[in-house]
């Protein structure tokens, strides 16, 4: 046992914290080594650019999640496709890590954008597999693997931003390839302690089974889709603006495209859909999360960079460091809210799951109103404003993030296991893709404007989805009364 919890959760917790050293020391240097003068051994970007592609390059990492979840569900198992993920993550940072350019930034989104995808939603299935479905110490469980992304995204920016702003850019990419490596070692080795649910796909796909006319529809629309970009990018009518504009509309239109396919699937029951009619809400407020978190890389970076004092502590500190505040909240705050969780959710009137997605988003609001103060301030403002911002909006993750993974793996349809995690894995996607669009309008001038704008949104949105909970925990809850049969691997 770990923490009262399954043994494998050791080794899922250990390979996701390396994995997540390697994106998070990625992302903490990636603004500044785009933006910065070649000759400081930068790429020379305009920041509004910078910050656009690198909210698409965030989207489209868990966008791609999507893809990997059917790739595990349907022909690799959870395990083979956690393993694949890993090794070209590892191949995407050793791109950045080799002075070569734009070139090598590009050969590394898309190295890292698929390896993700393959990666993060098969990870956190393999968790779910641990528990029965109705295991009382499913929510503490995935908060405490959450805790293992936070031990690897606060020590990231600390290291590897610190490596990269004070000595190198390519070294500090280096060291992310290192970590990732050794988070694929951890994981080959607690192979032995998963579910034997991890280890061939829930739901096989038989060619057989298959009629040739959809492989042939399949095949066109791929060509298609190759010879439009193709003829789009060398006649120079895709450029950057235009890949950043698609990839948003990607971002929105797969979930879209996904919840629909589920909802009119066959192999999807009554039960089963009705609970992913009552988890369409709570995606649209993870989405909503999500276009406000996920900027901590983009439009906070460059405050921390050109609004913030970083000498205010008595030395100038790295502006990446920042990026380190919201994991050790994390760290902190894991094993209170696990109990919390735990005791909340054996009470005689427990919390909705709907109710912890309201509470966690209208947190992540009040944390950009806190901003507006400070923002409205001529001069550069004290690093404590920053610093109790992203601690608020973490508590606002603690209520969501976790709870969105434990929820997931228990509303998804049994055909849809791993590719529902994905589809919780979009809602990054599309928060981040419409926060690529969002973060256009920001700059110094008008930051107390914009933190007012999206903080008040987000407020709002969170009242209307606490109005809806008692709705949309009926739904949710359709078929989870009855006894289910336990599965090979969960006794």
């Amino acid at each position: 046992m770990f923490f009262g919890q399954p043994r494998g959760l050791v080794g899922l917790f250990f390979a996701e914290a390396w994995e997540r050293f390697s994106y998070y020391g990625m992302r903490a240097l990636l603004l500044y080594y785009m933006t910065d003068r070649i000759l400081d051994g930068g790429l020379g970007i305009d920041p509004g650019s910078a910050k656009s592609l690198i909210a698409v390059y965030g989207s489209a990492t868990y966008m791609a999640a999507i893809l990997g979840g059917w790739i595990s569900d349907r022909l690799l198992g959870d395990r083979r496709a956690t393993l694949t993920g890993g090794v070209l993550i590892m191949c995407g940072h050793i791109c950045l890590a080799i002075p070569a350019g734009a070139g090598a930034l590009f050969a590394s989104m898309i190295f890292i954008a698929s390896g993700t995808g393959l990666l993060k939603p098969t990870i956190s299935s393999s968790v779910g597999d641990l528990y029965a479905r109705d295991d009382p110490r499913r929510d503490s469980g995935f908060s405490i693997y959450y805790m293992g992304i936070s031990v690897g995204a606060v020590a990231a920016p600390l290291v590897v931003g610190t490596v990269g702003e004070r000595y190198d850019y390519h070294l500090g990419f280096g060291l992310a390839a290192i970590g990732m490596a050794l988070g694929l070692v951890g994981y080959v080795r607690s192979q032995r302690h998963l579910s034997p649910l991890s280890s061939a796909p829930k739901n096989p796909l038989r060619l057989g089974e298959v009629p040739r006319s959809r492989l042939v529809a399949v095949a066109a629309g791929i060509a298609v889709l190759v010879a439009v970009l193709a003829a789009t990018t060398g006649t120079g009518a895709l450029g950057p603006g235009g890949v950043v504009d698609l990839i948003s509309v990607l971002a929105i239109a797969l979930p879209v495209g996904y919840f629909t396919v589920m909802l009119r699937s066959r192999r999807t029951t009554a039960a089963e859909r009705a609970r992913v009619r009552g988890y369409i809400p709570m995606f649209v407020a993870a989405v909503a999360f999500w276009c406000i978190q996920e900027q901590g890389a983009t439009v906070i970076a460059q405050y921390a960079d050109e609004s913030t004092d970083l000498g205010a502590f008595g030395f100038t500190i790295p502006a990446s460091w920042f990026q380190s505040v919201g994991s050790l909240v994390l760290i902190v705050l894991t094993p209170l809210f696990a109990v919390m969780w735990l005791r909340l959710d054996r009470s005689a009137r427990p919390p909705g799951t709907a109710h912890k997605f309201a509470a966690g988003l209208a947190i992540a609001g009040l944390s950009y109103l806190m901003l507006v103060l400070p923002a409205a301030s001529p001069g550069q403002t004290s690093p404590l404003w920053l610093i109790g911002s992203l601690a608020v909006v973490t508590i606002g993750e603690m209520c969501l993030s976790p709870i969105g993974l434990s929820a997931t793996t228990r509303l998804a349809p049994a055909a849809f296991a791993t590719q529902t995690m994905g589809l919780w894995l979009s809602s990054n996607a599309a928060g981040q893709g419409i926060g690529a669009q969002l973060v256009k309008f920001y700059d110094a001038g008008s930051a107390a404007a914009y933190f007012g704008l999206l903080g008040m949104g987000a407020v709002v949105l969170a009242l209307v989805l606490f109005a809806l909970a008692p709705l949309i925990r009926r739904q949710s809850e359709r078929g989870l009364s009855t006894v289910e049969p336990v599965r090979e691997g969960q006794r």
